[in-house]
């Protein structure tokens, strides 16, 4: 359990300080009933990523029985998600904001101060369990749980801990506007508007380091 951990942890890390979402957290809890907000967003964005996961372990749960104990396909996956990571991350870089120009935020989140608490979560499930980085993200971590070769208990157990650090970063703005009330405003503030410029090479770098350590987990997968 305890390598399955260490090899879905850098996934999870790399699911929690992807911008975007935490860049509508944040505006989200400033807005009217923004706490209430804020935690539709977060339970929706826990909710997606477990979905998702809980989706791969079902279906490896149904292959496994079918391909027997020395299926490859967990390899196969990763080999894939690792390529496909290498190409965001690619993509990424390239459509990075030149000089003094800014990245256009999303045309949705332009409308985030007229969110109700329904929609608020419609977001969050839609940028955990809908966006392709996230999915990628997620999906490969499940596809590492399944290689771990645990019991059932234990591969929930472990998606869970992946669900929680995965969640950090969309609950901290949450956690700080409890916490802080009014005061948290210009750190927020000063986070957001960071992570909206420097959000390109972020996840450029970001997919660039998980693309290459799936590529590798597979390589030594098809080795073993």
């Amino acid at each position: 359990m305890g390598q399955a951990l260490g090899t879905v942890l850098p996934l999870a890390v790399a699911v929690a300080i992807f911008p975007v979402p935490i860049i509508a957290v944040v505006l989200l809890v400033g807005s009217e009933h923004g706490r209430a907000k804020g935690l539709a967003f977060v339970l929706a964005w826990c909710a997606g990523l477990a979905a998702v996961g809980v989706i791969v372990l079902a279906l490896a749960g149904a292959s496994d029985k079918d391909a027997g104990s020395d299926a490859t396909w967990p390899n196969v996956i990763l080999l894939i998600l690792g390529l496909l990571a290498l190409a965001a991350a690619v993509k990424q870089w390239r459509g990075r904001p030149r000089g003094d120009e800014e990245s256009r935020p999303p045309g949705w989140m332009r409308m985030i101060d007229e969110f109700t608490v329904t929609k608020a979560g419609g977001a969050g499930f839609a940028l955990s369990a809908l966006n392709p980085k996230n999915m990628l993200l997620t999906v490969a971590a499940a596809t590492e749980i399944v290689e771990a070769d645990l019991p059932a208990s234990r591969e929930a157990a472990v998606l869970a801990v992946f669900v929680l650090i995965a969640s950090a970063g969309v609950l901290a703005p949450l956690v700080l506007t409890i916490a802080l009330g009014d005061r948290s405003r210009e750190m927020l503030d000063a986070a957001r508007g960071w992570m909206a410029r420097q959000n390109a090479v972020i996840m450029a770098v970001l997919l660039l380091l998980i693309g290459a350590k799936l590529i590798g987990d597979a390589v030594s997968g098809f080795s073993s």
